[in-house]
């Protein structure tokens, strides 16, 4: 049977509006609040920190520089001040998710500390709590750890934040990719010493842009609202005493926040049911979906993804920017898939290319618990030919189209798409 390209592209993850969005950028509009100020910013920042469980939320123009002044927080809190044109963490190191977008990890270095990488867990593909223990006992000064819940699904908050507390660790939590999603049924974002969310156009909700900086202590929201607009004394001339950013989120792009968040659950809702349908429809081919912690967590199952099982992977290699493969007879590959569902005007994606194989970090400290006789075993060494395992879930996973607007028939065809890979 033939199969046709779709006349729409169905997308890996795109915005859905519903129409109280544009009721809220009118009125900002009507009244003249076009700025970073007014009813939106209020009413959002309220309404999340409801949602989520927080005693305040200061809404910034992106979830990066929510992670920017989380991380600036932490290392005032751990350091001090810095000296005028210096980063609050020069010369630190600072443990860091591997497994994820470099927005989580930039921040580091905008502040001038050092990035070392901890591998990622097969479990929830998000943080190694044993390559976490391994790495304070190699770096024992380390003082702060930045987390990140891959694809919407919670890592091990509760493990992670026990080996922080036994080293005296701050932990900055990115829940960009995770609003809405809960671990032993609290909201992702409050289990760090700081934590932040992100309104960017694919994710669960959005703002077009956007993110949130998540806090119970009032005085450091206080803070970040402070520097978001330039640092600006209470003097009634611009008085400026430390170094400020323009970061601050927008009165219009928070009426669009403001519409999207009464629906964040009915959001989760259909990105479960396509999760489902992919592991329903995928269950007879040798792959795996995105695997969670059933008994602690529930995602909000942003992306769907799946993994290759290793003996049914055809050849493939990568460069840095190009790619090949073998096709093999019921073998196939991420490329393959890919190349496939694009074929049929439809949207996936690699996964997140881990940050110790990355050309700006490859030099910084990496972490796993592989070849150490502790944790990673020598089957699993010898399973998947790999010594750590973001860099096996990179090269045999991918994420598959996951569009809350895509119908089950259209995800029908992008399953049989994938099956025809492994003929």
């Amino acid at each position: 049977m033939e199969i046709k390209p779709f006349e729409k592209k169905v997308y890996l993850s795109s915005p859905t509006m519903h129409g109280d969005e544009l009721k809220f950028m009118q009125e900002a509009y009507e009244t003249n609040w076009m700025s970073t100020v007014g009813a939106n910013i209020n009413e959002s920042e309220k309404m999340i920190a409801e949602k989520i469980g927080c005693k305040d939320a200061v809404a910034l123009s992106s979830g990066t520089a929510a992670l920017h002044l989380a991380i600036k927080l932490a290392g005032e809190r751990l350091y001090g001040q810095p000296r005028t044109g210096h980063g609050v963490l020069e010369g630190k190191k600072v443990f860091c998710s591997d497994m994820t977008f470099d927005a989580t990890v930039n921040p580091v270095a905008y502040e001038g500390g050092e990035a070392v990488y901890i591998d990622t867990e097969a479990d929830t593909w998000n943080m190694c709590p044993k390559a976490l223990e391994k790495a304070f006992e190699i770096y024992p000064d380390v003082k702060l750890v930045v987390i990140a819940h891959l694809y919407g699904t919670p890592g091990k908050v509760d493990e992670i934040r026990k080996i922080c507390d036994q080293h005296g660790a701050l932990i900055v939590e990115d829940a960009a990719e995770s609003l809405g999603a809960t671990y032993k049924g609290k909201q992702t974002g409050i289990f760090g010493d700081y934590g932040i969310i992100s309104f960017n156009g694919n994710k669960i909700i959005t703002g077009s842009a956007g993110g949130m900086f998540l806090t119970n202590n009032i005085e450091d929201a206080h803070k970040v609202r402070k520097w978001s607009t330039q640092a600006r004394e209470d003097a009634p001339w611009y008085q400026h005493e430390e170094i400020g950013y323009n970061y601050r989120m927008s009165n219009v792009i928070a009426g669009v926040v403001r519409g999207q968040i009464p629906h964040l659950e009915e959001h989760i809702a259909q990105k479960k049911a396509i999760y489902n349908r992919y592991k329903e429809g995928l269950k007879d081919l040798p792959v795996k979906m995105n695997p969670f912690d059933e008994a602690n967590s529930e995602p909000n199952f942003w992306l769907s993804c799946l993994i290759i099982d290793k003996e049914a992977m055809c050849k493939q290699v990568r460069g840095e920017k190009d790619v090949l493969y073998v096709s093999e007879p019921g073998k196939s590959c991420p490329t393959q898939i890919l190349e496939a569902i694009a074929a049929i005007n439809a949207e996936g994606r690699p996964i997140w290319k881990p940050m110790h194989m990355q050309p700006i970090y490859r030099m910084n400290a990496f972490i796993t618990v592989s070849g150490n006789g502790r944790a990673r075993s020598n089957a699993y060494i010898k399973e998947t030919g790999f010594t750590d395992v973001g860099a096996d879930i990179f090269e045999r996973g991918l994420c598959l189209p996951s569009d809350n607007k895509m119908t089950p028939q259209q995800q029908d065809v992008i399953i049989e798409v994938i099956k025809k890979c492994f003929e």
